[in-house]
């Protein structure tokens, strides 16, 4: 049974950004499902320069701040602090971590710690973008036929490939047994999720708790999502280039 629940929010000047993440974390932590639960919200302000700690303080939760722009090792930090505050044997405790330009959705705690009890060790979920950029109406349709491309036609649940520490949960006793977040400054959560793999721990992939995330051109992670979506703008011949 999940006694605890920790949430870990890496960030790196979101002070734009953050509060409606974690205003949208705070109703997922008041879900019903969730009443007897602890829940610790850890910020890991990451090399920031701007209010983003302090605004973490101001909205009630945890803020751990580390320096590095590294989010890997920002997540491991977040991870690790929550672990202390709450204070419980790690065979209770849920992890669970998103982005500070993201917006979970209401139940998306509860949906985690379900999971939990139906026995899976980590879960693994989807994105949505939105507020894509004006004129952006092929940039999002080429993202979501991409995105979508292996979603069954007949409505079975869709395993998908995708991995997001915007929308990623793991057993905590899973997740120290295989090393935690690596301190990568790309590539961290699906690092994690392959040694979860390795180790033969049950994953449940699934879309049915998606995320909101920013169309965020400008990357703060090089290589990651925001890369992913400015090299979808790119032309093609541009992005052939890129790729080569």
């Amino acid at each position: 049974m999940t006694a605890a629940v920790a949430v870990v929010v890496p960030a790196h000047n979101e002070q734009l950004l953050l509060p409606r993440a974690l205003n949208a974390l705070e109703v997922a932590r008041r879900h019903p499902a969730l009443t007897g639960v602890r829940i610790v919200t850890v910020v890991a302000a990451d090399s920031c320069r701007d209010r983003t700690a302090a605004l973490a303080r101001a909205a009630g939760v945890e803020a751990v701040e580390v320096s590095g722009r590294n989010p890997g090792a920002a997540r491991a930090a977040g991870v690790a602090h929550a672990l202390t505050v709450l204070g419980t044997r790690p065979a209770d405790i849920w992890i669970a971590t998103t982005d500070a330009d993201s917006a979970v959705p209401p139940d998306w705690l509860a949906r985690q710690v379900g999971h939990a009890a139906e026995g899976w060790e980590a879960v693994v979920g989807t994105v949505r973008v939105e507020s894509w950029p004006p004129h952006a109406a092929a940039l999002a349709a080429r993202f979501e036929e991409l995105y979508e491309a292996s979603r069954p036609e007949t409505g079975l649940p869709w395993e998908h490939p995708h991995v997001h520490g915007a929308n990623l949960g793991v057993a905590a006793a899973a997740y120290l047994r295989v090393g935690g977040f690596p301190s990568l400054t790309v590539g961290e959560d699906r690092e994690l999720v392959a040694a979860l793999e390795r180790g033969a721990h049950r994953i449940l992939r699934t879309a049915d708790c998606t995320v909101v995330t920013s169309a965020r051109l400008r990357a703060r992670a090089k290589g990651g999502f925001g890369d992913f979506l400015t090299g979808l703008a790119l032309p093609e011949t541009a992005r052939a280039e890129s790729a080569g």
